[in-house]
Formats: C-alpha cells, structure tokens, sequence
C-alpha cells in the first residue's frame, strides 16, 4: 500500500494540461532536495513554468489529498469501534456541519482567507457541544447518547448553514460555499498541506497507538473495562483526539465524505478485525483512494473541476452497497 502511494501521488503529480513525465518530476523533486541539503546540484530538468506548476500548484494538492483521506480513513475506522456502529463516520459528532457553519459564515461576509481558522474553530464548537449532551450525570459516555448528540448536533449546524445560503449567498458567492461544502483541494498551499499532514501524523500516531483499546471495545464497554481498560477515560480521549483531526482536516479541504465510513470497511475484509492492522493500512489506502479522487476530480472533465466530494460519493456509494452485500451472503 505505501509502494502504491508512492506511484500514485507519482503519477497524479504529472497529470494535467502540462505535459511532464514522471521521469522530469522526480528529477526536479532531488534538484530541489539536493539544493537545499548541500547548495549544489545538478541542473532542474524543468523550466521555470513547469516547476511552479509541479510545486506550487500540484504538489500541495497531491500532498494535502493524501494527508486528508488518511486522516478521515483512520477517524472512521477509530469512531466505528468506539460506538460499535457501522455507519460512524469521522463526521459522527457533528464536527463537519459544525465547521461548515464557521466556514459559511466568513465566506458570506467575504472573509475568505479566515476560512480554516472559522472552520476550525465551528468544528471545535460541534465537538463541545456534542460532548456536552452525551455527558452522562456520572460523566461517562454511552455509544448510543454520543451518536444521538451527533446526529442532533450535525442537523442544527445544517439547518444554520441552509438558512444561511437561502438568506445571504448570491452569484460567485453561492459558488464558492457550495464549492467547499462539498470538498476541494483546488486551492491547497503548502501551509494548508502541512497542516494535514502534521494533524495527520501526530494525532493519527496516538490513534495507531490505541490499537489494542480499540480491539478491547470492539466486545463492549463491560469486555473492554474487564481487560484493564478504563472505559470512560479511553472513549473521551480518543473521540476527542478523531474529532480534533477531523476538525482539522475539513478546515484544509471541506467536508469530504464516504472516506472515513468505507475505506474503513473495504479494509477489514482484507486484513481482518485487529486494529494494528486495519489503521495502518486503513490510512495508507485512505490516502491512495483520496489522492485518486481528486486526481479524477481535476481531470474528468478538464478544464472544469469538480469538487472532490461528488467524486467520492460516486464511487463509495456502490462500494459501499457491494460490501453490504457481500457481509449479508456471508
């Protein structure tokens, strides 16, 4: 899966209107690489244009793609376990509609840079308040009451955002909520890209780390606390810690969806159910479907884009039927 990725971000680097080869990006990439370390190096086998667009333009792109869908494809794979629901999602809690609010709101009032930090932030605000009402008195967290939270919080952030469009948004502005409601790496920079991959790497290695928690949850909270878990302490930080990632990346590329619910599932079919097998390669093939989508987003219909999420509901819709189908003949 890492040897796919790798071809991939490889191939969808030389994709484009420009035609450059594989061959003279990996050049150019060492030139770079090369001129940085020591100073000297071999000449850059591209012209100025064609570097800009190879690492001004798609290389963010590619490297932000990437890092979100291993991002969601962990989230989902972390939150299916903790709620025992194999619908969860990493949007479970409400994080997506939550940030869609902050989000919406800076773009009506043509603050558009402000956008990853006001969908941040709307994220951070859903995770409270989901949390809030899935607190029980005793301050545990049932399954149940934390997808009911979610779901209650997830419908009033989009009533927001409706109400939002139908009252304020007109002409290139409704184009460009709509455009980012439904998730695009168009406009990726290199902060942007960081931003998922740092989010991706540092809090998706305390999720693979929580491996052998996870399998513990999978036969309930009584099974799990019986094998030395501390049941309350273990689901508060680790749905935190999804959510927090999650609110992370939809601030870089909008909401996204299917990733997280179906990569997830696909994966187990092939590695099985323990968790230090399906995370890692759940992220490494969230990643790869994640960069092809976006990579058929851009290209499909050239010189028009679609966003990126029409792409993956296309193809995780009957997928996903698929799987179905095949765990209910099983």
């Amino acid at each position: 899966m890492a040897a796919l990725l790798v071809l991939t971000a490889g191939w969808a680097l030389t994709l484009g209107q420009a035609d450059i080869g594989v061959s003279d990006v990996w050049a150019s990439g060492w030139h770079h690489v090369c001129s940085t370390v020591s100073g000297g190096c071999s000449a850059n086998p591209l012209g100025r244009i064609d570097d800009a667009i190879i690492w001004s333009g798609r290389a963010p792109r590619v490297l932000a793609a990437a890092a979100v869908g291993a991002g969601l494809a962990l989230c989902g794979a972390v939150m299916q376990a903790l709620t025992r629901n194999p619908l969860a999602d990493p949007y479970l809690l409400g994080v997506s509609s939550g940030a869609s609010v902050g989000a919406v709101a800076v773009l009506v009032l043509g603050l558009g840079t402000a956008l990853p930090v006001a969908a941040f932030l709307g994220g951070l605000g859903a995770l409270v308040l989901t949390l809030a009402l899935a607190t029980g008195r005793s301050g545990s967290l049932s399954p149940v009451r934390t997808v009911l939270a979610g779901v209650a919080v997830a419908q009033g952030a989009s009533a927001v955002v409706s109400f939002v469009l139908f009252w304020s948004s007109t002409g290139d502005n409704y184009r460009e909520i709509l455009t980012w409601l439904m998730g695009s790496f168009g406009g990726s920079t290199w902060t942007e890209a960081f931003v998922a991959l740092g989010a991706s790497a540092v809090v998706g290695a305390g999720l693979l780390a929580s491996a052998r928690t996870l399998d513990a949850f999978t036969f309930g909270d009584v099974s799990a606390a019986s094998l030395g878990v501390s049941v309350t302490r273990a689901r508060w930080l680790l749905l935190a810690a999804a959510a927090l990632l999650t609110g992370l990346l939809v601030s870089v590329s909008g909401a996204i969806g299917f990733v997280g619910l179906v990569i997830p599932h696909a994966v187990r079919l092939v590695v099985g159910e323990r968790h230090f097998r399906l995370l890692p390669v759940a992220a490494l093939a969230g990643a790869t479907f994640m960069l092809l989508a976006d990579t058929g987003a851009r290209s499909l219909f050239e010189p028009r884009e679609l966003p990126v999420g029409i792409v993956t509901a296309a193809v995780g819709a009957p997928v996903f039927a698929v799987l179905l189908r095949r765990r209910a003949s099983a």
